[in-house]
């Protein structure tokens, strides 16, 4: 098995340089506020290449519009202010199954016969809690049983994939979601000319969650765990994100969950989660692609407009002790060699994500780096980079 050597150090590099006499004035941007056509209002930034418009619905959900009109379509992206950070500390890697059950359809997509099915997911989300609350393996073991018995049945009355069905027929691309630490976003590229339809299918699948076929979906996001398990890439990324973050959930709460949480989950979890964090106040849609603005926020608004918000809590997050001395690990796989070097920095908005963005460009850019032109160039190494990541508590350079 191959070593690979994982480093994390206390100190970013200090660039010392002479101070200038002249003082320089900081960069300022105007936000300036208008009124469309229809009466809502928006907000621009001035010098934005872009145009963007801002524009804030009464129930709080930001809408992120830009006008390019070299094709006829729109790249859209539904963000959720949520992600694996906000798992709850014995469920998680709920934040991402989350994700994949919002394909799963609603009351009125993916079903047969709702009323049926209804009471079916009923008896599964009961016999989930049981297993979950059972310590005894064998009694586990013929809950799970049941579990897998009644999900039988109520597969015979979903629909598969309705929901990838139907926005496939508007001729959507790129059909698509992610989970990381602070986000869940969802994105479809579609025609323009299918906007409308593309707008009332997401309204009606972000106005509840159904969790249908849960049963299969939670085994495939298990597989997918144990794939990670073998990953060289992903054993390297936990364990600099274990040294670096002991008591945040960055580096705690893996976003594809731990094992013992993917085998016993909890449907009421999820619905709670979602309950929480799905609402318009903590969400935003992003469209960018051939759209008339005023035309189009007024449709927005007539789908999106109708969700309640509601008060959203984010959780308070252990702050980490400053670093005293270098860690180092070491992770073995398949792969060949290799050589992480991390720090730990503040996060966005920060001091340190300017300098240290700064730093990074200088050390890689493909081009003409300190690492680009001593390592790679020179090919004493196969190959060597860097990159930074800056998340709303703290950030890393790697």
């Amino acid at each position: 098995m191959k070593k690979i050597a994982l480093l994390i150090l206390t100190l970013v590099t200090i660039i010392s340089c002479k101070k200038s006499d002249t003082p320089k004035e900081e960069t300022k941007f105007a936000v300036t506020e208008h009124k469309d056509a229809n009466g809502f209002y928006y907000e621009t930034v001035s010098d934005d290449p872009t145009g963007l418009r801002l524009y804030t619905l009464d129930n709080g959900l930001k809408v992120y519009m830009s006008q390019n009109v070299d094709e006829p379509k729109i790249q859209t992206y539904i963000a959720v202010r949520a992600g694996s950070v906000y798992d709850p500390s014995d469920n998680t890697g709920l934040a991402h199954y989350l994700e994949h059950m919002v394909f799963k359809g609603t009351d009125v997509i993916g079903t047969q016969d709702w009323e049926k099915e209804k009471v079916l997911l009923k008896q599964i989300s009961d016999l989930y809690e049981k297993h979950k609350a059972e310590k005894d393996p064998a009694k586990k073991l013929e809950i799970y049983r049941q579990i897998d018995a009644v999900s039988q049945e109520a597969s015979k009355i979903s629909i598969a994939n309705e929901y990838d069905k139907m926005v496939s027929s508007l001729g959507a691309e790129g059909t698509n979601a992610w989970t990381w630490h602070e986000e869940t976003v969802y994105t479809n590229k579609i025609p323009t000319n299918e906007f409308d339809k593309w707008l009332s299918l997401e309204s009606e699948r972000f106005s509840q969650l159904v969790l249908r076929l849960f049963h299969t979906e939670i085994e495939a996001v298990y597989e997918e765990f144990n794939r990670a398990q073998d990953n060289d890439g992903r054993k390297v990324n936990y364990a600099m994100m274990d040294a670096l973050f002991p008591k945040h959930p960055y580096g705690q709460q893996p976003t594809i969950g731990v094992s013992e949480h993917l085998k016993n989950p909890s449907m009421e979890a999820i619905h709670e989660y979602f309950n929480t964090y799905y609402v318009p106040n903590n969400m935003a849609m992003v469209l960018v692609g051939d759209i008339n603005f005023d035309e189009t926020i007024a449709k927005v608004n007539e789908k999106f407009g109708k969700f309640e918000s509601k008060e959203v809590k984010h959780p308070t997050r252990p702050t980490e002790d400053p670093m005293s001395e270098s860690i180092v690990k070491e992770v073995s796989g398949p792969e060949a060699a290799s050589v992480s070097v991390a720090f730990r920095t503040d996060g966005i908005g920060s001091e340190d994500q300017k300098y240290v963005t700064l730093i990074d460009m200088i050390l890689s850019n493909s081009v003409a780096g300190l690492i680009d032109l001593n390592l790679n160039q020179k090919q004493k190494v196969q190959y060597a980079g860097s990159y930074t990541t800056f998340l709303n508590d703290y950030g890393m350079h790697v």
